[in-house]
């Protein structure tokens, strides 16, 4: 628009990785919520090899902003241009490029460059948004930089995986369920207390007091829902996980058919090494706190599908 200045930013960081592998961390935007601490959901709307649309939602100084970019990769050249279409409030414009450059065998060098614009007659706004973008930007590079250079470990300290139930009754009532986690407390044996907040429709910040398995002392841990009714989908994203997890995301899902429902509660976690021996003990391995790490988030899991289930199979409708 007449009159917009156009701002841009760019942000560089050396990485003892080889660029193919940055690179592929940087053209998969689905794993993000796991990799990326202030990016809360990612979603994919179409993709065909070389061009793709994204969905994101994402944390920019404790608020939660979503936006909707198209991206071309080039993994020829190693770099991704974008430009979202439906923009981050309160930007007028905004675009810029990922790109990886090879400096020497098993070392790179990754640049992000941002280039925006802000209405005018609210100088605030583009402060603000020069501020998130420079604080969220250097927040991706020092992830990107600690993943590339723990590739090859990655498969260690990653962890995915799914828990389902079959249930015999409404896929709403199952749905609700999941969507109340304030009234989790008192149904839920390992749920002490939540703490709910919505400050947008199908936007949920959440606190909970867990009780440990092991008869330990309870662990709190906090964060962001994104509710999804129509399509039985609640995704969420931990801001404060377990003790011994770096990052933590997952999924609830709904999945009605002919013969009833199926509910899945879906996982992926990123261990923290560092953590392992002071929450566990001296001497703990890593596939042991693995192995503890998915019971623990087993067990939980279990239980909330089973109350479900219970809830949408006991309930008394009156017709």
């Amino acid at each position: 628009m007449p009159g917009e200045r156009i701002h841009r930013l760019s942000h560089t960081r050396e990485v003892a990785a080889p660029a193919s592998t940055l690179y592929a961390l940087i053209a998969d935007p689905e794993r993000w919520p796991l990799y990326l601490p202030r990016n809360i959901y990612a979603q994919r709307l179409d993709f065909d090899g070389v061009h793709e649309r994204v969905r994101v939602w994402a944390l920019a100084e404790g608020q939660i902003v979503s936006w909707t970019a198209h991206r071309t990769q080039d993994p020829v050249r190693r770099q991704i241009t974008f430009r979202q279409d439906l923009l981050m409030e309160p930007a007028t414009s905004m675009a810029g490029r990922w790109s990886v450059q090879p400096l020497a065998p098993g070392r790179c060098r990754v640049t992000l460059e941002h280039e925006f614009t802000a209405a005018p007659d609210r100088p605030q706004d583009a402060i603000w948004l020069a501020q998130v973008t420079t604080d969220n930007t250097r927040s991706t590079l020092r992830s990107l930089q600690f993943l590339a250079e723990r590739w090859t470990r990655l498969d260690e300290l990653a962890l995915s995986f799914a828990e389902s139930i079959r249930v015999n009754g409404p896929a709403e009532l199952v749905y609700g369920f999941l969507y109340d986690v304030a009234d989790w407390p008192g149904q839920l044996p390992h749920v002490r207390r939540a703490a709910l907040e919505e400050p947008h429709l199908g936007i949920q910040k959440v606190a909970l007091e867990l009780t440990a398995a092991d008869g330990g002392p309870a662990r709190n841990v906090a964060g962001i829902r994104i509710c999804f009714p129509h399509a039985g989908r609640i995704v969420h994203k931990a801001t404060v996980p377990r003790p011994l997890l770096a990052a933590h995301c997952g999924e609830w899902s709904v999945l009605p058919d002919e013969r009833g429902v199926t509910v899945v509660a879906q996982h992926h976690a990123l261990l923290r090494e560092d953590h392992i021996e002071q929450v566990l003990g001296a001497g703990t391995t890593l596939a042991e706190a693995r192995r503890r790490i998915r019971a623990d988030l087993a067990r939980d899991s279990r239980q909330t599908l089973q109350l479900a289930r219970h809830h949408a199979e006991s309930a008394i409708r009156v017709l």
